[in-house]
């Protein structure tokens, strides 16, 4: 198998319109990790990211009987601007299907190369599924972004590049997953020369497909509804079926990385390049930071994949908000100190010289106050000490780092409270941002149930962020989650979440 691929791959006809791109040295990155750090930038290829390999690839080798009805591709976007620019290149007639949650700055860049574009559901499957039904009805050639050997070879060519480049034998390279593509054709070309050589996925939570076929020993197809769209350019619910025979046995391991620690490799990425990655693109960062971190496997030098470069302006809000709690610069705790003169002083003496980023005071009844802070920390490790330093002095502490409900809601609603001291129960939802999906969800709650609470959140992300109170008991839980569930958005019960105990209740 690896020879044949090597042979394509070799083969392979992509700098007609891909270039050649450096792989760099990412200095503050290596310092901080102990690690050799050398980024391969296909962020900046002509379409700021790698897929014009692929595209290219398959279409120069098509016959002039397809070349004249003309090709059809699904994509988040990325492999659409490929399909797109190769199309006009060839003189190809191009369309397009893309999901309706695609950043508007992928969908703008491919009408600019002159393809029709078609939005069509809310992520990848769906926008494949209906790219297939048009295919059969106009007669087009369908141009797969994975699962196509002529497209995996095309991607092979970053796996080549990096080997002529690296200065000796790489010890590991770390490859963004979606639908496998790229790191088969990588792990194909780096694997045949350098068996040695660790090829390790690296997939975002919520889209780990390659991680769930690894396991189960098959490829595994992940609930639609589940899939995370914030790295929408990895966000596929199956590993491609030639992909997959090629990871399942030259992919060495995988690595699932949260969005908190996608936003801290951004971070990480620009402060090394002066570039701002798109989440996907700095996806192998994120891998490489946590494999260092968690692995007891050491390494003296890596290869991150830069993947691409379109991130819509507006998502950058959301990426700072969290880089720093990715990079465990931040720590998000709940705090009670008792409500007497003195006491906050007290407390930010306990704390030292560590900053505060955040503090918002909420009075809680019986001389107490619950604090929602924001704490300056230096590391995972550092989170733990202040917490324990804390508790030590006498404090009750939570620790909401990793409370999605806290962070995303809580903090920009402390002082509201259930002043009728009525039954509540909280829920919080997740839709794809598209137009019309908030009405959508309004719509769907109608006037069944009394609403309590309720705070609505989006800046850039890829989802919009519900949470909501309604005027209902225990004894009603089991109603009100089936008529929820009719909405057809995600969500999570947190009536129990410490944050909305001590903040909202």
């Amino acid at each position: 198998m690896l020879e044949s691929y090597v042979k394509k791959i070799l083969a392979a006809r992509v700098y007609d319109l891909a270039v050649e791109t450096p792989l760099a040295r990412a200095a503050n990155l290596s310092k901080r990790l102990g690690v050799d750090v050398l980024l391969k930038r296909e962020d900046l290829q002509p379409v700021y990211s790698f897929k014009i390999r692929g595209s290219f690839n398959k279409m120069s080798q098509m016959s002039e009987g397809q070349r004249s009805r003309g090709v059809i591709a699904a994509s988040a976007g990325n492999h659409a601007q490929g399909v797109a620019m190769a199309a006009s290149h060839l003189g190809i007639r191009a369309t397009i299907v893309m999901g309706r949650n695609t950043p508007s700055i992928k969908v703008n860049a491919v009408r600019a190369w002159g393809a029709r574009v078609v939005l069509h559901g809310d992520g990848y499957d769906a926008a494949a599924a209906h790219a297939r039904e048009l295919e059969k009805d106009q007669g087009l050639t369908f141009v797969h972004p994975f699962d196509d050997a002529d497209v995996i070879a095309g991607q092979g060519t970053v796996g080549m590049e990096i080997v002529n480049q690296h200065p000796g034998q790489p010890e590991a390279v770390f490859v963004p997953v979606g639908g496998g593509g790229l790191i088969a054709g990588i792990a194909a070309y780096v694997k045949y020369l350098y068996p040695r050589c660790r090829v390790i996925g690296v997939e975002a939570e919520g889209s780990a497909c390659l991680r769930a076929a690894m396991d189960a020993g098959r490829r595994v197809k992940l609930p639609a509804e589940s899939l995370d769209l914030f790295a929408d350019g990895v966000s596929v619910a199956q590993i491609g079926k030639e992909t997959f025979k090629v990871a399942r046995e030259y992919v060495d391991d995988v690595v699932v990385v949260n969005i908190d620690e996608i936003c801290g490799a951004i971070k990480d990425v620009f402060e090394d390049t002066r570039v701002l990655s798109e989440p996907a693109g700095a996806l192998a960062v994120a891998g490489l930071k946590r494999f260092v971190e968690t692995r007891r496997t050491k390494l003296s030098d890596a290869v991150a994949v830069i993947s691409g470069a379109n991130v819509n302006f507006d998502r950058l809000r959301h990426i700072s908000e969290r880089a720093e709690l990715g990079e465990h610069r931040e720590a998000i705790l709940a705090v009670t100190i008792d409500e007497r003169q003195g006491s906050f002083l007290r407390f930010c003496r306990t704390l030292g010289r560590r900053g505060i980023s955040e503090f918002n005071y909420r009075f809680a009844g019986n001389s107490a106050a619950h604090i929602y802070v924001g704490l300056q920390i230096t590391s995972f490790e550092d989170r733990k000490d202040a917490v324990s330093r804390l508790r030590k002095e006498g404090y009750p502490v939570v620790d909401m780092t990793d409370n999605e409900a806290a962070k995303l809601h809580v903090r920009h609603m402390v002082g509201g409270r259930n002043v009728h001291d009525q039954e509540e129960l909280l829920f919080r939802f997740e839709f794809p941002e598209r137009p019309g999906a908030l009405l959508q969800f309004l719509s769907g709650l109608g006037a069944d149930w009394n609403i309590t609470l309720f705070h609505y959140r989006n800046h850039g992300a890829a989802y919009g962020r519900v949470l909501v109170g309604f005027q209902a008991g225990p004894r009603e839980r089991g109603r009100l989650q089936k008529y929820l569930q009719r909405i057809g958005y995600r969500f999570w019960e947190e009536t129990d979440n410490p944050a909305y105990n001590l903040f909202l209740k």
